[in-house]
């Protein structure tokens, strides 16, 4: 069977591969000079927060890096492929989440972290409340959270090379051998090409990150941050070459209809050759087009097939796809060697909302599989923007950039870098995914590859294959800078703020390097482990953990920075309140909504506000209804109360 677009990897993956790999080894040289950094310094304060002496264009990119994760260049467009323009409006409150995030909590909280000497968030709060429980709590919340992320950011990196490094020789032939040796091993999954992907990335994020530590993270990360620009920028035009031009793009959005799934019977007919299909084979029978939506194989014992598929049922996607000049359309005409049967078509699963809908990519709400009420309804258009602009203030690892600032110019003036930064990216984003909608017909059957597969489509399109090693690095550096980042964060949480706070207070710095070193170690690896059975959603566990730290950190952070008042009781209510309000939305989905991912609503509103809301109100009770914290704690962070 041929996959698309595996037939543009062959001609083009050698040049685009050393092209990716000069990026890589980039990254490696900048770990390099970084460790150099580390020698005659503080280990604890330069390897996890840069001896707070970050500038504007480290301090901007890197926390512009850091929030463009994997989900925005993997899920996000998945999302704009499956939805279409609405997603415009999805993520419009982003540009302006520096605003928000380092205008309400940026120079505050890092004059609060400069007082108490604190290197992470949890220390910022032990140390404004002396309280050891509120520290742990706030370690035990963000491993929680960040280990889910870390397995999402870890698919998404094997993903990407995946799609860079298929048809690839060498690649195919050490796949192929690594899937003998796992053969029948639950654990390594049945993908071999996507676990040596897997291992490869973790290999190599690990190790720059455990090796060159903050100031490692800062500078790939500023690297990574100009590589994801100038990607985007380049792949706008010429997505819009590739399609005909932005106008010519809508219009023929504005025909599409959603496919429809539906599940095939299949009978082989000459079981003698084994016959196997990979999700994203394509079949057409009697001029009806299907993508197989997972793996299937027919045996001489089993010569009959039930395999789940989604139908092409757009005229113009149809013709699209014939009239491409990939010899996809004849290849999956035939499967191989063999003659199949279609036994029976089951019944159509359509979209709950835009089903036989022309225009429903091109108008809000936009389609959805599972709401009813379309993908973005103006209740969760309100939740979004609460979402990100919000919300974004209340993640750790944002938190943890904004104590290493050197100077409030520099952060007046990051805030204003950012918010172009973004505008730059996701305005942008938009528009090539949609174009994409057009250009790739069928994608929907693995929908988080289609940022890496559009990179390489469009460079053979305009003859610079060489360029897709350019652009998939894109994604690749926003996922590397994520998953660094985290890795830092847990290690740092689990070093600094369990075992030197808790444990060993007078441990010597060579053993806090050398468990800084391990930590990272073994939750890197740890994290590689959890992702080989990859998990089905990306973008809905990124968006779950986003939402769930700032429900749960967001109010008592605020409260820390800026009301006197707030005691350990008000801000420990806080955090459990908001935590507690948010899970209970997911887990009410499960019941009601039959998946964890899809959460209840109440009022149609999304988990965050609802989380939000409960934080703020449940510390402000409970500290209204408790004795008032220790005036000399009050006068250390706010000064003297005047006479």
């Amino acid at each position: 069977m041929s996959e698309f677009p595996s037939a543009i990897f062959a001609a083009n993956s050698n040049p685009a591969l050393i092209t990716f790999l000069l990026y890589t080894l980039a990254v490696f040289g900048i770990a390099g000079l970084s460790n150099q950094l580390l020698k005659g310094r503080s280990f604890l304060s330069e390897y996890f927060l840069g001896s707070r002496s970050l500038g504007v264009w480290a301090f901007a990119l890197t926390f512009a890096a850091t929030s463009s994760s994997g989900g925005s260049f993997t899920g996000f467009p998945s999302l704009i492929y499956t939805h279409g323009w609405i997603l415009a409006l999805w993520i419009s409150s982003y540009m302006v989440v520096p605003i928000c995030t380092m205008g309400l909590l940026g120079k505050r909280l890092n004059q609060i972290a400069r007082i108490s000497g604190s290197i992470t968030v949890p220390d910022v709060l032990r140390d404004r409340f002396r309280s050891v429980g509120l520290g742990l709590l706030a370690v035990l919340l963000i491993v929680f959270f960040m280990s889910f992320n870390l397995v999402a950011q870890f698919k998404a990196g094997a993903m990407i090379l995946k799609t860079l490094l298929q048809d690839v020789a060498v690649f195919e032939n050490s796949a192929r051998s690594l899937g003998s040796m796992t053969s029948g091993i639950s654990l390594f999954g049945d993908d071999p090409q996507y676990l040596l992907c897997l291992v490869s990335f973790g290999i190599a994020v690990i190790i720059y990150t455990t090796y060159g530590g903050f100031h490692a993270v800062v500078w790939t990360d500023v690297m990574q941050g100009v590589v994801m620009v100038i990607g985007v920028l380049i792949m706008l035009p010429l997505t819009l070459d590739a399609v005909g031009g932005l106008e010519n793009a809508t219009q023929e959005m504005a025909q599409m209809k959603p496919p429809v799934e539906q599940v095939l019977t299949l009978e082989d007919t000459s079981p003698d050759t084994p016959l196997h299909v990979d999700k994203g084979d394509w079949l057409v029978v009697d001029n009806r087009i299907f993508r197989f939506a997972e793996n299937a194989r027919w045996t001489e014992d089993e010569p009959s097939q039930s395999v789940n598929v989604i139908e092409i049922v757009t005229a113009s996607e149809k013709e699209r796809f014939v009239s491409q000049p990939h010899p996809r359309y004849q290849a999956a005409t035939e499967l191989g060697e063999n003659e199949v049967s279609l036994v029976e078509v089951g019944d159509a699963t359509e979209f709950a909302y835009g089903a036989e809908q022309s225009g429903a990519y091109v108008s809000g709400p936009g389609p959805s599989k599972t709401n009813a009420n379309g993908f973005l309804p103006l209740s969760l258009a309100i939740s979004f923007f609460f979402m990100w602009s919000i919300s974004g203030s209340g993640q750790p690892s944002n938190m943890v950039r904004l104590m290493a600032f050197n100077s409030s110019t520099t952060l007046r003036r990051s805030i204003f870098t950012v918010a172009i930064y973004y505008t730059a990216i996701y305005f942008p984003l938009v528009i090539i995914f949609c174009c994409a909608r057009v250009l790739m017909p069928g994608m929907e059957v693995e929908s988080d590859r289609i940022m890496p597969a559009m990179a390489v489509f469009i460079t053979e399109n305009a003859g610079v294959g060489w360029l897709a090693g350019l652009l998939v690095a894109a994604p690749f550096a926003a996922v590397m800078s994520t998953v660094d980042s985290f890795l830092l964060m847990i290690s740092s949480a689990l070093v600094r703020d369990i075992y030197q706070r808790n444990v060993n207070p007078d441990v010597q710095e060579r053993t806090i390097k050398r468990l800084s070193y391990w930590c990272t170690l073994i939750v890197g690896t740890a994290a590689m482990f959890g992702a080989m059975n990859p998990p089905e959603f990306l973008q809905n566990i990124i968006v779950y953990t986003g939402s769930g730290l700032a429900a749960a950190f967001l109010a008592p952070v605020a409260y820390a920075l800026y009301w006197p008042r707030v005691n350990t009781a008000g801000v420990i209510a806080a955090m459990l309140g908001g935590f507690t309000a948010h899970l209970s939305m997911y887990i009410t989905g499960m019941f009601v909504n039959d998946s964890f991912f899809n959460p209840y609503r109440l009022f149609d509103f999304d988990p965050i506000l609802v989380g939000l809301f409960s934080s703020f109100l449940i510390g402000w009770l409970v500290t209204k209804a408790t004795p008032p914290p220790p005036a000399d704690l009050v006068a250390r962070y706010f000064g003297k109360p005047k006479a």
